[in-house]
């Protein structure tokens, strides 16, 4: 039996510090926004709870969650659809990858912020242009991943297999895919906040729902608590996104590494 790492704590000591610290976190915000700032700049956890009952239950937030949690995620499978292929064939063909690098890199310096209006004009204000905008914020992280992780694989492996006639079948589902798994999951967990990031870049440009849509309506009518009620669905959405990933990376990475 594996034993657990002094520095390493028990889940229910851990979900207890996380609890104490959310705790903590509201309390200060809170005492903050009655003696010392005006709610107006900053909210109120108080105020925001009680928005946030109003919208779940007699209002439409579960709607508009539903709608920007649909564009991230489609843009993140959409990343990894497209991305791990990518990053593999640029492991595989060094010309290739050398070849594309110059592109490759100016594409990804661009801001993608600035590509959103042309998302908008060639996609409209559906779906596509968000889906589209969370999918252009991710696949580069997926694609530079994989490459990294199939630059570091052992190469005296794959050339010992390869003498003993492994077959490529044997060596991609032995060597290649366990190598690529951690940087996969890597690449998920930094895209799961991309992927929301631009959801909602394309939701405040042009839409009529959404979380990024009920943040510019706030803004628009002043209304500070509904743009904190906003982001802290966005907050709580990411923080759940993250978990459900590390659950599944933990399931899948168990006894393997």
């Amino acid at each position: 039996m594996t034993s657990i790492p002094s520095n390493s704590i028990s889940f229910p000591h851990k979900l207890i510090a996380q609890l104490a610290l959310g705790a903590a976190v509201l309390a200060a915000w809170e005492a903050a926004a009655v003696w010392w700032v005006d709610p107006f700049f900053i909210g109120r956890p108080s105020a925001i709870a009680v928005r946030l009952w109003e919208t779940f239950v007699h209002g439409d937030m579960l709607t508009h969650t539903g709608i920007t949690l649909f564009h991230s995620v489609v843009g993140l499978l959409l990343s990894l659809l497209i991305g791990v292929p990518i990053g593999v064939l640029f492991a595989a063909k060094r010309s290739v990858a050398d070849t594309v690098e110059p592109y490759f890199l100016g594409f990804y310096s661009l801001p993608r912020v600035a590509l959103a209006p042309l998302f908008i004009l060639w996609f409209g204000i559906g779906s596509i242009s968000k889906i589209a905008m969370a999918f252009s914020m991710v696949v580069f992280i997926v694609i530079l991943n994989t490459h990294e992780g199939l630059r570091g694989v052992d190469r005296d492996l794959v050339d010992m297999l390869k003498s003993m006639r492994a077959s490529r079948l044997y060596l991609l589902r032995k060597v290649l895919i366990p190598s690529i798994v951690p940087w996969i999951f890597a690449s998920l967990r930094v895209g799961i906040g991309l992927a929301l990031v631009g959801a909602v870049i394309g939701e405040l440009l042009g839409a009529n729902r959404g979380l990024g849509w009920y943040v510019e309506y706030s803004a628009g009518r002043v209304d500070i608590i509904g743009v904190f009620t906003g982001l802290v669905v966005l907050g709580v959405l990411g923080m759940a996104l993250n978990e459900i990933v590390k659950a599944v990376e933990n399931r899948v990475t168990e006894g393997r590494y």
